[in-house]
């Protein structure tokens, strides 16, 4: 289905002006899908907490007080979920993330990109199990805490080995697989969540039990590609990286080991320099990509759609939709942000990165500001009023348009982007720290979010919107375009940015 879609995409004219990685074969098309299968499991993740936190008999074993807020009819519909151990549950599993992505940085330099796919996978098999099988709360807890060191793997090796192994001129369409993989995770949670909800008491521990299923799935997978060339050149394997380029780039074998040439040539000069990665970051000279590095990722979670996406269930029961009604709003919001994803994959390639961005930004800041209002008018400035039923399918058209606009630029973006900006030399430590940056913010954002709601009701959603604005300004004025530039030729994107340059011209004057 995938492969179909994207052998359809037009032509890249940048991609021609170089001499590697223009044709897409079908052997590049199923190995990429396979490891951007890789963000099931997150989404899958996602999806689940969000909707099991809605349901009575998870709330009544763990949590029986927020059941009793839910009673009392004086009780704001903000506040009725506002509970430290309720976010505790969501947002423990994203610290364990931050830990885990910046070991995982290290780990994958010797297992290679594959390899950490592979432990990420089995360390989420086991939390999963855990939660599913869980008698308290330190159980529910302990097993996030396994989910958020599988995650931390998954997501840092995935988009790296989908921008390495893709050919320049497709590495974008290629590299959304990813977004929609996590996106389809998101809306089969969903699904889940609804149906388990006729099975009782046991439907929760279906619901996060089946988070195995895909792991088991990636697992498998994974051991039947190959790991990347630059990874397998890295550890010494010349001869595995060329059956690895003859596997994804087609028959040319000029153009192969024109490519594995270039790749040897790098990676001896960055032996050469015997610099830790996390170490040589730091340095001026990789300014650019750190700050991007750190700056994409943690601008994701600001622009509110991971609340939205946690807490879509709670969001859409705390006006009024009640809870099979609030597990249907979130299933139709992850079904128009998977839909939407495919605009991302059609557009990436052809219009660019910065034009997706920029258009999200506004219809993201748009839809936030009217979200705002609509939930001051429909609840009330105490959020004690019902909404009535045209306010509440307003407000699903409003996340909706959120989740659309993320899903075609902030969702798959900000897995492409560091992965291709970032030197071989820097790679692992880059992408590390890219995905722990990613994890603490949403961390922070998971675990305060309904207690923020509960201070600041509608003006959180203003909140969300001025972080927007200044996001959007960033793209707008620091993140260069990228698309169809092979990665060993990236430092042309900073050599003509306007403001980045002064940091690669010092470098090109002292050699």
């Amino acid at each position: 289905m995938a492969g179909g879609f994207i052998a359809t995409l037009g032509d890249d004219a940048n991609a021609n002006n170089y001499g590697h990685g223009s044709e897409l074969t079908a052997s590049v098309i199923i190995i990429c899908i396979v490891a951007a299968s890789a963000g099931l499991i997150f989404g899958y993740d996602v999806g689940v907490s969000g909707g099991v936190t809605t349901m009575a008999p998870f709330l009544e074993k763990f949590f029986p007080f927020v059941l009793h807020r839910m009673a009392d009819a004086k009780q704001s519909q903000y506040c009725m979920f506002d509970s430290h151990a309720l976010t505790a549950f969501t947002s423990s599993l994203y610290i364990a993330g931050l830990v885990s992505s910046l070991i995982a940085g290290r780990v994958t330099s010797t297992t290679g990109r594959r390899g950490s796919m592979i432990i990420g996978c089995f360390i989420f098999m086991i939390g999963t199990a855990l939660n599913a099988l869980a008698l308290n709360v330190w159980m529910l807890i302990v097993g996030r805490v396994l989910l958020g060191f599988a995650v931390g793997f998954t997501n840092q090796a995935a988009p790296v080995y989908l921008s390495e192994m893709a050919p320049p001129k497709w590495r974008g369409t290629l590299s959304t697989a990813f977004q929609f993989f996590l996106t389809l995770g998101v809306i089969i949670a969903n699904f889940i969540n609804f149906a388990v909800t006729r099975f009782g008491d046991y439907g929760w521990r279906l619901a996060l039990g089946a988070g195995g299923i895909p792991a088991l799935i990636m697992t498998i997978g994974a051991f039947f590609i190959p790991d990347t060339p630059s990874s397998l050149i890295q550890r010494g394997k010349v001869n595995e990286a060329r059956r690895s380029l003859q596997r994804v780039r087609g028959s040319d074998s000029s153009e192969i080991e024109s490519e594995l040439n270039q790749l040897i040539s790098h990676n001896e000069a960055i032996k050469a320099s015997n610099q830790d990665p996390f170490k040589l970051i730091m340095q001026r000279r990789y300014r650019p990509h750190l700050v991007l590095s750190v700056a994409i990722p943690s601008f994701q979670q600001l622009t509110g759609i991971n609340v939205i996406a946690f807490y879509g269930p709670v969001l859409f029961r705390s006006v009024g939709f009640g809870s099979d009604g609030a597990l249907i709003g979130g299933i139709i919001l992850g079904a128009v942000n998977l839909l939407s994803t495919f605009v991302s994959t059609f557009a990436v390639d052809r219009v660019g990165r910065r034009i997706l961005f920029l258009q999200a930004g506004t219809q993201i800041f748009l839809s936030q500001m009217a979200l705002a209002f609509l939930l001051a008018m429909g609840s009330g400035p105490d959020g004690n009023t019902h909404f009535s039923r045209n306010a509440g399918t307003l407000l699903l058209i409003l996340t909706c348009s959120i989740a659309a606009a993320f899903a075609w630029s902030w969702g798959p973006l900000t897995w492409l982007i560091p992965s291709e900006i970032l030197p071989m030399e820097v790679r692992p430590a880059g992408q590390g720290i890219c995905i722990a940056f990613n994890f603490m913010v949403t961390f922070v954002l998971t675990q305060t979010f309904l207690t923020v709601l509960c201070h600041f009701k509608y003006g959180v959603f203003l909140f969300y919107a001025g972080w927007v604005a200044v996001m959007t300004i960033f793209v707008a004025l620091l993140v260069p375009e990228t698309k169809g530039i092979p990665l060993e030729d990236m430092d042309q994107v900073w050599q003509k940015h306007w403001f980045w340059r002064r940091f690669v011209e010092e470098i090109d004057s002292k050699k």
